[in-house]
C-alpha cells in the first residue's frame, strides 16, 4: 500500500530533479547503481559496530534515489526492460545487506534470536519479492501484502534508527512485528496466485 501511495506523491516532486540529472546525460541505470552502492556501504560500515542511527540515515539517503531513478527515466525517456530488472535485482542487495549487517551485529553479541528475527525477514521478504515476481512470470498478478518493500525498509529503519538513539527494544520489536507481517503477506500472495490459477483453469475448461 505504501509502495504507492508514495510512488504517487514522491515521482511528481522528483519531476524537476529528473529532468536536470537526465539533461546533465545522467542515467537512470547509473543513479540505481549509486544508490545501491550506497546504501549497502553505509550498512556494512556502520550498523556491525552498532551505529545504528547514523547508519540509518546514510541508507534511507540512498534508498530514496529509488526513487530518482525512475523520474530520470520518465524525464529522459531511456526506461528500459534492463532498467527495470537492474533497478529489482538493486532492491534485493540492499535490503540484503540491511537485514545480514544487523544479523551480523547481534551475532557479535551473542543474541540469538535477534540473529533469528533478521534472517526470517530477510528470507520472508525475499520469497515475498519471488512470489510476485514468479506470478508475474506466468500472467498472474501478486501485488497484495501488508508487508511490501516499502513496509519493510520502513520498519527496520525505523528500528535501527531509534536504537541507535538508545531507545530499548525497539529494534527487537520492530524485526520480530516484520516477521510476522511478511509471513502474511507471504500467505496473502499464494493465496491470491492460487485463487488466479483456478479461475484460469475453470474459463479455459
Amino acid at each position: 500500500m505504501l509502495n504507492i501511495l508514495a510512488r504517487a506523491s514522491l515521482s511528481q516532486a522528483l519531476v524537476p530533479l529528473g529532468t536536470r540529472l537526465a539533461n546533465a546525460g545522467v542515467t537512470p541505470d547509473a543513479v540505481t547503481l549509486v544508490g545501491t552502492v550506497g546504501a549497502v556501504a553505509g550498512a556494512l560500515v556502520f550498523f556491525p559496530h552498532g551505529w545504528f542511527f547514523v547508519g540509518t540515515l546514510v541508507i534511507w539517503a540512498f534508498v530514496m534515489l529509488d526513487m530518482v531513478d525512475g523520474a530520470v527515466a520518465r524525464a529522459g525517456g531511456r526506461g528500459s526492460p534492463f532498467g527495470a530488472v537492474l533497478d529489482s535485482t538493486c532492491d534485493r542487495v540492499v535490503d540484503a545487506a540491511v537485514f545480514a549487517t544487523v544479523a551480523w551485529y547481534y551475532a557479535e553479541h551473542g543474541q540469538r534470536w535477534m540473529v533469528l528475527a533478521a534472517l526470517l525477514c530477510l528470507v520472508l521478504g525475499s520469497l515475498t519479492s519471488y512470489i510476485r515476481a514468479r506470478a508475474e512470470g506466468v500472467g498472474l498478478s501478486a501485488t497484495v501484502g501488508i508487508a511490501e518493500r516499502a513496509e519493510r525498509l520502513i520498519a527496520v529503519l525505523v528500528g535501527t534508527g531509534l536504537t541507535g538513539l538508545g531507545v530499548p527494544f525497539v529494534l527487537a520489536a520492530a524485526l520480530w512485528l516484520l516477521v510476522a507481517a511478511s509471513a502474511i503477506t507471504v500467505g496473502q500472495r499464494l493465496a491470491t496466485v492460487y485463487t488466479q490459477s483456478r479461475q484460469r483453469q475453470r474459463v479455459s475448461g
